[in-house]
């Protein structure tokens, strides 16, 4: 995933993510080592906070507060911009405090609002830890929904992407016995839709096609290895290809990440989290990008959590933030041509 911003572009809105993790640190080497790649983009975060947290990795990134989203571009060559939202208390690296949450979710609506208002091309949001949000009253289940609610409340599908694959789990933040029990062909349709849909706004793909994995074990061989698979996921298949989705399964998951195999798809539709994000971790741990589809606005976030137990020791990768800018420009242009 590669591309060059038009600096007339709006910049990308960057969200604090959770104050004791790698996001500051991995916001901060972005702009130093990939400003070229990303364009322009801002962060709401405490201008403070990243100015210590500069010197004290030795990075040496002058950070620039502004006041507005439409100031980031001009101070973008010589400082990261900061829209500030200041946090209340000191930051331990490593360690979250739950008095720091209500600063970690008012960076994420107002990034939200301001990529609703059309102020931005986009959010990228830095991870957060959602016990400590919890803890604080955090009443979402998670980051994604969370950022659904703002844009109206319709329904989240995420992708995990690399140059690789392609990956949406139709399931996601639940135990595999919740996965197998929740699992049900209309959901399976609802999110091929959206798959699909996206695969040509988002991505350019004018006839994008889904490979749609099997639950159970060489697809459950006709029921011998498990029912779910014939009476739930081959009936969603036959509604998709019905609706003009091109579709094809239920497809064996030991071989559907192939190179061959991933050849013959755009996206691979997947039964349960781990069976979509294995394949794009092992294809390209630092490059992976969480995808948010059926959104009005773009999303996307690095492939990684907070990584509290090296925060603020400088040995976190920025890879996967800048490849989830560089992807959030790419949808945003093509969101552009295709409306």
């Amino acid at each position: 995933m590669s591309a060059i911003a038009d600096r007339s572009d709006p910049p990308l809105a960057l969200t604090m993510g959770e104050p004791a993790g790698v996001g500051g640190e991995l916001t901060l080497r972005a702009w130093a080592t990939a400003r070229e790649q990303t364009g322009p983009f801002f962060v709401v975060d405490d201008p403070n906070r990243l100015e210590a947290l500069s010197g004290r990795l030795g990075l040496a990134v002058p950070v620039k507060e502004i006041s507005a989203p439409d100031e980031a571009s001009g101070v973008f060559q010589g400082a990261l911009p900061v829209l500030p939202e200041h946090l209340n208390a000191p930051v331990v690296p490593g360690k979250p405090d739950p008095a720091s949450a209500g600063a970690v979710v008012r960076s994420i609506e107002r990034a939200v609002r301001i990529a609703l208002d059309g102020r931005a091309a986009g959010v990228v949001t830095n991870p957060i830890q959602k016990a400590t949000l919890y803890a604080a009253g955090f009443k979402h289940p998670g980051h994604t929904e969370f950022v659904a609610k703002l844009c109206g409340g319709m329904e989240p599908v995420m992708m995990l992407a690399c140059d690789a694959l392609r990956a949406v789990p139709v399931t996601v933040h639940v135990s595999l016995r919740d996965a197998i029990q929740n699992l049900d062909a209309e959901t399976i349709v609802a999110k091929g839709r959206i798959t699909a849909a996206a695969l040509r706004r988002d991505f350019g793909i004018p006839q994008p096609r889904l490979a749609v994995a099997g639950l159970n074990p060489h697809g459950g061989e006709d029921g011998t290895l498990g029912i779910e698979d014939r009476d739930i996921v081959a009936p969603a298949v036959a509604t998709l290809r019905a609706e003009g989705v091109d579709a094809r399964g239920p497809m064996p998951p030991d071989t559907l990440f192939s190179p061959r195999a991933r050849s013959g798809y755009d996206a691979a539709l997947c039964m349960y989290h781990d069976q979509a994000l294995i394949p794009v971790k092992a294809l390209d741990f630092d490059g992976g990008v969480n995808i948010t589809l059926g959104l009005p606005v773009v999303r996307t976030s690095p492939d990684h959590g907070t990584a509290l137990d090296i925060a603020g020791m400088g040995q976190a990768s920025e890879h996967s933030l800048v490849a989830a800018m560089v992807t959030a420009r790419l949808i945003a242009a093509n969101r552009a041509r295709a409306d």
